[in-house]
């Protein structure tokens, strides 16, 4: 790295430094909050103290005259400076590092992510982790698709629904469910594991699960060769159930970035024999809750 460069990425790095540490109020990071501060952000001091260096190294970090952190060093920053995982990431890069990988899937959902369940009670709702393993569903959902409680919670997951290896006989019940193009469908889910996989190495809920359906399923295989990577974002599918017939519905894949947990609505056009089976479904729900 050459001196111009090396000084106008110190400066990149410390202005960014300084411009979250002036956003973050004490009271955020458990400190007293002092009504005569001249300004609502943390002081070098504070922020020294929470990521554990001295201030003298905070203050030549912010000048640019600090220009090469070391990895531990940025993560402490990140940490006291409570980044989201997409500001820590660039944090790392602007320090001439490679983003940290995540070690383990994530199965707890966020209090903001329930909230925002809760104003989706009206639709047929689920929440997947990473690897397309079921976490959450709400009583509409379960109504379209079975009550997942009758299979093991190590069963409730697309990937081994879509691509069944012979251990899995007698354990997974059926998925009533028909996407309109079912080839597209599994290739954007196989892609979608395959960027879980990079994000989550160290899982072995992943490593095993992608073991599994190479060596026990000549599709999943198939595609896993392909080495395709990407999103499983949207489909429409039809699904089969035993009281209210088919339903056409529009399936949307919402991505948390921070935790990359799933939510999966399920809707149907305005007006149509479909909005008016996904209400049967819903009364369908009610009467069950109220049981």
């Amino acid at each position: 790295m050459n001196k111009g460069h090396a000084h106008a990425v110190g400066n990149q790095l410390g202005a960014t430094i300084r411009a979250w540490r002036d956003r973050l109020s004490p009271g955020a990071v458990g400190l007293p909050v002092d009504r005569t501060r001249r300004s609502p952000g943390l002081r070098r001091e504070e922020l020294a103290e929470l990521a554990g260096l001295s201030v003298d190294y905070v203050v030549r970090l912010e000048q640019g005259r600090a220009v090469s952190p070391s990895e531990q060093v940025v993560g402490s920053l990140a940490r006291a400076l409570r980044l989201s995982r997409d500001e820590r990431d660039h944090l790392h890069r602007l320090a001439g590092f490679r983003p940290p990988l995540d070690r383990r899937v994530v199965d707890e959902i966020p209090p903001s992510m329930r909230r925002l369940l809760m104003l989706l009670e009206a639709t047929p709702v689920a929440v997947f982790a990473a690897d397309w393993t079921l976490v959450w569903w709400n009583s509409r959902w379960a109504v379209l698709f079975g009550d997942p409680t009758r299979i093991g919670a190590e069963e409730r997951n697309l990937v081994r629904l879509r691509f069944p290896v012979a251990s899995d006989r007698g354990r997974l019940t059926s998925w009533p469910v028909i996407p309109a193009n079912a080839e597209a469908a599994d290739r954007a889910l196989v892609a979608d594991l395959r960027r879980a996989a990079a994000r989550f190495p160290d899982d072995p809920r992943v490593s095993e699960l992608v073991a599994g359906r190479v060596a026990g399923n000549p599709r999943f295989a198939a595609f896993w060769a392909e080495a395709a990577v990407g999103r499983h974002g949207e489909d429409r599918k039809t699904i089969r159930h035993p009281a209210i017939g088919e339903v056409s519905v529009d399936c949307d894949v919402l991505t948390d970035g921070d935790t990359d947990l799933k939510i999966v609505a399920y809707t149907a056009v305005p007006g149509s024999e479909d909005e008016s089976k996904l209400e049967l479904a819903g009364i369908i729900s009610t009467s069950r809750n109220d049981a």
